[in-house]
């Protein structure tokens, strides 16, 4: 009988014949995707909840009998979630300065990403999700906008603005908004990061105090996973970035607020590349943006069963089947195009639902833990395998178990 290492490399030389065909249909559905993008126009419509029928019907939805709505909200701002859309509504802001893997390509080249998405938060949470893309760059002006739209909105999700300005601008809103403000590069990677993780050192029979943990990346999806796993107890992380090991006593040139505040937290030796802080370590977590940035080699150098989640997307730091060779046990990417996909669809339209239903007014680490926790849950322990780590983003359970999980942390 193959050993579970064998299997893993069976089952990811399968995905190496796989990939040469998935490669051919890139094109294909480059192509396919215009097409259909200019077929519907775009993705998203409103449609109305109430048809008009009679001029009593435009009575109602309308002037005159609309006024009596208007002074009960006018005395009672509250009373917007019960007789208006607002309970229900999510703007998703962007300035477009981090958009995919394009980078800063403008707010009309956005707008189909964010379509995507509210599309995405429409299939699978019922959330009537809004695409908000500003022409506009400026810090202030950004929060300025959302803070004056915010009274049409339940919830606001900042998406694909860059790093650092978007981690202060979700920092400000949620100070000044009296909504939740979610921020999927942040919180949803981080949610997802850890649910796997959490399954992944199922597998290995490791404890989340006696792990060491490395992340390549110190964007908003860097420092939300670390912060993550510094408040569940992982004691032992690394943080490295383009310039190497994140270190208080670095060249300032090369730092800002958030990474002074990420050296604060983790731990270091006197490794200064990734190649020389990954030695030894249990678990490599990928949100860096740089494919092929871990090399096989990088992990021999890893504990035995190491842990390897390389999440840039749309290609990730190391491949999987190059990392199974090298003798990781449990692998996960970001892409739908290999196994153990842990994405962030699996998390912000199920999280955005629950947290609109229960009034959540702040989204702190007890809320994303639980919901973590939720999501590995899922997965009975006697169904772990190293291929399944994670629910389907189209699993029926989830809702209710995200549901569960937010009333726990209010």
């Amino acid at each position: 009988m193959d050993k579970p290492e064998e299997k893993l490399l069976h089952k990811t030389e399968d995905h190496a014949k796989q990939e040469q065909l998935t490669e051919k249909r890139i094109d294909y559905l480059g192509h396919e995707a215009v097409r259909l993008h200019k077929k519907y126009r775009g993705k998203i419509e409103i449609r109305s909840k109430f048809p008009i029928r009679s001029s009593r019907d435009i009575s109602l939805a309308y002037t005159p009998g609309v006024a009596e709505v208007c002074r009960a909200i006018a005395s009672d701002k509250g009373k917007a979630y019960e007789y208006t859309s607002k309970w229900n509504n999510v703007a998703i802001v962007t300035d477009g300065t981090r958009t995919l893997g394009l980078g800063s390509i403008g707010a009309e080249a956005a707008l189909p990403v964010m379509e995507g998405k509210a599309l995405l938060y429409k299939q699978f949470g019922n959330v009537d999700a809004f695409p908000i893309c500003l022409r506009t760059t400026d810090f202030e002006e950004i929060i300025s906008t959302v803070k004056n739209i915010s009274p049409v909105f339940g919830g606001i999700n900042i998406e694909d603005i860059e790093t650092p300005k978007a981690l202060e601008i979700v920092k400000r809103l949620s100070d000044e908004l009296d909504v939740p403000v979610f921020h999927d590069d942040q919180h949803g990677t981080a949610v997802v990061t850890l649910a796997a993780l959490i399954n992944a050192l199922r597998l290995t029979n490791r404890k989340l105090g006696q792990t060491s943990v490395l992340v390549a990346g110190a964007g908003s999806a860097g420092y939300g996973i670390v912060k993550i796993l510094k408040f569940i107890g992982v004691h032992d992380i690394t943080v490295t970035d383009s310039h190497g090991v994140i270190t208080k006593d670095r060249d300032p040139a090369t730092m800002n607020k958030y990474k002074f505040e990420l050296a604060d937290i983790t731990n270091h030796s006197n490794a200064t590349t990734l190649a020389e802080a990954i030695r030894g370590k249990d678990v490599f977590i990928g949100v860096s943006g740089v494919k092929d940035l871990l090399t096989s080699e990088m992990v021999r150098t890893m504990n035995k069963n190491c842990i390897i989640f390389p999440l840039t997307n749309p290609d990730p730091e190391i491949h999987p089947r190059l990392a199974a060779k090298a003798g990781a046990k449990v692998i996960a990417t970001g892409s739908y195009k290999f196994e153990n996909r842990a994405n962030n669809a699996l998390v912000f339209p199920f999280t955005m639902r629950a947290i609109l239903d229960n009034r959540i007014h702040r989204i702190d680490q007890p809320l994303l833990v639980a919901v973590a926790n939720a999501l590995a849950d899922l997965i009975p322990r006697e169904k772990l395998t190293p291929f399944n780590i994670l629910p389907d983003v189209t699993d029926r359970r989830i809702q209710a178990a995200v549901n569960r999980a937010v009333q726990s942390a209010r």
